[in-house]
């Protein structure tokens, strides 16, 4: 497959709730990912998983989402994708939130993972 079609994939089982299923399949065991807006910076996918586990558990219930774009740099094994989600959080208040990801792969699997995305005010 090519990483258009892997991060098209990964988009989809994300888009079907299948957040962990996804991390499971596409994420290296050393990978990095770094949300940018607060400088956090997460090592293996261990970590991953707990963060998904904690984002997940501060959700009530989300209202929609998707993916707006991806595009993919073949030669460099680099994918973006610009994402939205509409969400109401279990203390409440509800947000849509987009953020950009830049992957970078290997083989088939996520190394490096950056997340863009503004901060609540």
């Amino acid at each position: 497959m090519s990483y258009l079609e892997n991060a098209q994939e990964l988009q989809q089982m994300i888009g079907q709730g299948q957040m962990m299923e996804a991390l499971d399949k596409f994420y290296h065991d050393d990978v990095t990912v770094t949300e940018v807006a607060n400088g956090e910076v997460r090592h293996g996918k261990e970590a991953q998983r707990k963060a998904i586990e904690g984002w997940q558990g501060m959700v009530k219930e989300i209202h929609g989402g998707g993916c707006d774009s991806i595009c993919s740099d073949e030669e460099n094994g680099v994918t973006t994708a610009e994402t939205w989600v509409d969400v109401t959080f279990r203390e409440g208040g509800r947000m849509k939130m987009s953020e950009v990801a830049v992957r970078k792969w290997q083989d088939d699997q996520i190394i490096d993972e950056k997340f863009y995305y503004n901060m609540p005010s």
